[in-house]
Formats: structure tokens, C-alpha cells, sequence
């Protein structure tokens, strides 16, 4: 297909999916991007392309900075705000002749787990449950994977804190990978927690995904905690070794699978699609070995105690002076000391920013920090040094004298596979009505797989796998999300068993009822 008509059937694809809500801002039907795509056309024909992205339309999460469209973080205390410059991620694509598609919704400032703590109101999942009802689309880059999943872009942009990117991958079927922390520079995405935010990228195929990531991975001095070149140079010094770069060509894996992973609260459509990938995986001349976590039931507490935290510190500069959107209630007629501040928050922001800012509050006050705060930073190290005491590959910046207790020799695993998330997704309608019994300690719940890559910053993907005898038309069938986790620095191996599970397509795995 040209780039021009696959332009036109994004555009027309987004006009058809509206109501989907996946879209803050989108592309008008003509306009400078046209002419982008239009060029992109003739040097593909000409055969001298500027790179894989040119001329396709790219969705950016709308917590991503761009110069040409609002960045509202889907919040009413950014409603006006407009950059002035692109993020370094956009420019690059940019750079590379991509066009941006739009701006997608999301949860505000990307704190939440579906998608429905949004100004614009919630995303909704192109799936539907039984009657019709709408369903989760994940969270917090919802939109971005609904666009994704209903081609109304080549692919898009999100940010994964604790699985914003994973999970609206497995909810809506597409696949979502969140690389390395420090890889993507983070330069103009608004910062919800500094120390686990991740640019991440949503496609429909680990092939778009490669195209973005090889424009996006690159070195930005703009960026602190954006790798050096010679972090860089040295990890990839590392993966250039025999014994780790055999493992991307024909030597067989070894498949690590947590068993801390396999809770009570497990749905069972999610453990047989689990238990079917890695029956497929062994039957591909893989090998599968039982691993131990022990720190994961203590990952997803530290995360929420760690991210709160970040962020309470993060949106204290949107007062109505500095930064945000002043509530337009506030006159110029005298007031108490405090409430051009108190109201703009108060007004500006929504329900779920608002309980995690003053948990993050909490924690970082001087008589529970030493009790929640640093306890937790604990956690997330003892969490780190369960995935590096796994791994057969060393983590690549660690010094060598470190004190790790490795996996004793031939005994350490490649890859972990495990779920993404632990059940299907949940109609829109039982998280957003009060009298359903639903709390936001459920919502948290539902990261329970995906925060423990995150607190190490390791590279994980979200692969879509399909069951056998369940349709389209349940909440409890269709597409299950599996989870790829690999040590640090090890994106490439990551994609090429993500690229493994997809080739599948199941034709082979729908026939393989147990592991055998």
C-alpha cells in the first residue's frame, strides 16, 4: 500500500472510530502534514527513503510536548497549554520524515490503569462485553493503543511508568514495548515520576515497533538520565560477546517462568494462555525453568508508595502562577492568602492525581518518610537484584565487583515470560460507577505484573495471544496479553521473542491444550 492511501485510511479510519474517544487532537483532512506524506511518496519511489517511519503517521500520547498541538495531559490545568518546542522523541521522528497523527488520551498526567481519569472523558476498547458494553482500553496510554488497534496510525507513542504501555497493549490486542529505562530521552515529556518514566512504543506488529525504536534510541545530552555514549558503547561491547549474541541467532533459549507469578487471583483464560505460549515455545526447542522472585509481593506496595512520591513533587509547580490554566471563578476582588492555589489545584485536577498527590504527600513528610519512602527505595533494590540473580546475562553497567549473587553457571535464564495483566479487561462501567464497588486499590491491583520490570528498569513487551474456542463479543475472550522481560540493555533479544510469539499466530499453539 502507498503511503498516501495508507494516510487516508488512518484519517478516514480515525473520522469512523470517534467514538472510541482514543484522540485529543487529530490531523484536519488536509493540511502541511499532506505535503510530509506526499514527499515521503516520491522519495519511496525513488528509492531513497530518509528512514523505515517516513511519510507514516505516528500517534504521540498527549503528555508528549509538541510544538504544533496542544499538550493537555488530558488535564483541566493544562486545557490551554500549547508547547513551544517539540520533545526530543518527536523531533527525532520528525527528523526521520514520520508525521504526527495526533494527540492521544490518556489517564491525567498518565496516573491510572484504564483510562477513564481523563478531562476529555474515558477511551473505550473497540472490543465490547457481553450486551455490547464498552470495556476497558487499559491505562494510562489507552488512546494511544485503541488508535493503534483500529489503524488509525502506523503506530504510536506512549510512556509506561508501571505499565501505562503494557497494559492497554493486552487490553486492546496490539503489542506494547517498553524499552530499557534511559534508552528513549524524556526530554519534554511532562514528568509524572522521574526515576521509572519510560517512553514507550505501540504497534500492531514488533516490525513498527523496531522502525520507531531505531529512530527514537538515541543518545540526548538534553536528557540526565538519558544513557551516555559510553553507557551505551559499553552495553553494546557487552551483547557483541559470543555468548550473548548467539542467543539473537540460532542457539536455543532458556525461558525463565517466576512462580510468584502465578497467584490465586489469576483469571483462567490468562493462566491457559500462559501456560499455551510457553508449551509453544518449548515446542519451538526452547527450554522452560521455573525461577524465583521473591521480592515481587512487595514490588507493587514500593511502586505506589515510590510514584505517588515523584509526582506529588512533579505537579507542585502547576499553582495558576508558574504553570496551569487559572480557574476562571478566580476574580481580581481580594482573597485569603492560599486560594489562587488551593482553587486552581482544586479545580484543576481530577480525582485519581489529587489521592496521589497527597499520598505521595505522606510519604515524603518528615515523620513517615524513614517508614514508607525509604523503606520502599529498599524494596526496588532488592527487586533489581532478584532480576539480576536470574539472568544468565550480567547487567551490563553494573561494575564487576559488585555483590550479586548470580545464578549458579548454565543455570540462569534469557527471558522471562509471564502475563501482563491478570484478568481480561473490566467493563468501563464498574470503574466509574460509584455504586459498583469498585476502588481505586483494585485498579492498582491490575499493575501487579508490570511494576516489577519497571522499579528495575528492565526492557518488557506486551505480545497479544489468542485462545481457542472464546470470541470476540466476551470480556473473558479474545486476546490474552503475555509478558517478554529481559535484563537490562537486552532490548534487541526482547523484540526477536516477541517477533516469535507473533510469527506463531497461533496456528500451532490454538492445538496445544497443556504443557507438556
Amino acid at each position: 500500500m502507498s503511503l498516501l492511501r495508507e494516510a487516508e485510511r488512518c484519517i478516514a479510519n480515525q473520522k469512523s472510530h470517534v467514538a472510541l474517544n482514543a484522540f485529543i487532537a487529530s490531523l484536519q483532512p488536509s493540511g502541511q502534514w499532506w505535503e510530509r506524506v506526499k514527499d515521503a511518496e516520491l522519495r519511496t519511489k525513488q528509492g531513497t527513503p530518509i528512514s523505515k517511519v517516513d511519510g507514516r503517521l505516528i500517534a504521540i500520547k498527549d503528555n508528549i510536548c509538541t510544538r504544533d498541538l496542544p499538550t493537555t495531559c488530558a488535564s483541566g490545568t493544562l486545557e490551554a497549554f500549547v508547547s513551544p518546542f517539540n520533545s526530543t522523541v518527536v523531533g527525532q521522528l520528525e527528523d526521520a520524515g514520520a508525521v504526527v497523527a495526533g494527540k492521544t488520551n490518556l489517564d491525567e498526567f498518565g496516573m491510572g490503569s484504564h483510562s477513564v481519569y481523563s478531562r476529555f472523558g474515558p477511551v473505550r476498547n473497540f472490543w465490547q462485553g457481553r450486551d455490547c458494553e464498552p470495556l476497558s482500553a487499559g491505562g494510562s496510554s489507552g488512546g494511544s493503543a485503541v488508535a493503534v488497534a483500529t489503524g488509525q496510525c502506523y503506530a504510536a507513542l506512549g510512556t509506561d511508568t508501571g505499565g501505562s504501555v503494557r497494559l492497554p497493549a493486552a487490553y486492546t490486542g496490539t503489542i506494547g514495548f517498553k524499552p530499557s529505562y534511559g534508552l528513549i530521552s524524556r526530554w519534554g515529556v511532562v514528568a509524572y515520576a522521574n526515576s521509572l518514566d519510560t517512553v514507550g512504543i505501540l504497534g500492531a506488529s514488533t516490525a513498527s515497533i523496531r522502525d520507531v525504536f531505531d529512530v527514537v534510541n538515541q543518545h540526548d545530552p538534553r536528557d540526565p538520565t538519558n544513557l551516555s555514549p559510553l553507557s551505551r558503547s559499553r552495553i553494546l561491547s557487552y551483547l557483541q560477546s559470543p555468548s550473548c549474541a548467539s542467543r539473537l541467532t540460532s542457539t536455543p533459549l532458556r525461558i525463565g517462568v517466576p512462580t510468584e507469578y502465578n497467584i490465586s487471583e489469576l483469571h483462567p483464560t490468562v493462566r491457559r494462555a500462559w501456560s499455551r505460549t510457553l508449551a509453544y515455545l518449548q515446542q519451538q526447542g526452547h527450554s522452560i525453568h521455573a525461577i524465583s522472585l521473591p521480592t515481587t509481593k512487595l514490588a507493587l506496595p514500593a511502586y505506589y508508595v515510590l510514584a505517588p512520591a515523584e509526582a506529588s513533587s512533579n505537579l507542585a509547580k502547576y499553582d495558576g502562577v508558574r504553570y496551569g490554566t487559572r480557574h476562571k471563578d478566580i476574580g481580581s476582588d481580594e482573597r485569603p492568602r492560599g486560594y489562587l492555589y488551593s482553587y486552581t489545584r482544586g479545580h484543576g485536577f481530577g480525582s485519581e492525581v489529587k489521592r496521589r498527590i497527597v499520598l505521595g504527600a505522606f510519604s515524603l513528610s518528615a515523620h513517615a518518610k524513614d517508614n514508607y519512602f525509604i523503606q520502599a527505595q529498599r524494596v526496588r533494590r532488592l527487586v533489581q537484584r532478584d532480576f539480576d540473580c536470574v539472568f544468565h546475562m550480567k547487567q551490563p553497567l553494573i561494575s564487576p565487583g559488585a555483590d550479586i549473587e548470580k545464578a549458579p553457571e548454565n543455570t540462569g535464564v534469557d527471558i522471562l515470560i509471564c502475563p501482563t495483566a491478570p484478568s481480561p479487561p473490566p467493563p468501563i462501567s464498574d470503574l466509574i460507577d460509584s455504586g459498583s464497588g469498585a476502588s481505586p486499590l483494585d485498579a492498582y491491583m491490575n499493575d501487579v505484573f508490570t511494576v516489577p520490570a519497571s522499579l528495575a528498569g528492565l526492557p518488557a513487551m506486551s505480545v497479544p495471544v489468542p485462545i481457542n474456542g472464546e470470541k470476540k463479543g466476551s470480556n473473558e475472550a479474545g486476546l490474552v496479553g503475555i509478558q517478554i522481560i529481559g535484563q537490562y540493555g537486552d532490548d534487541q533479544l526482547v523484540l526477536k521473542v516477541g517477533e516469535l510469539l507473533e510469527d506463531r499466530n497461533m496456528s500451532l499453539l490454538l492445538n496445544i491444550d497443556t504443557l507438556s
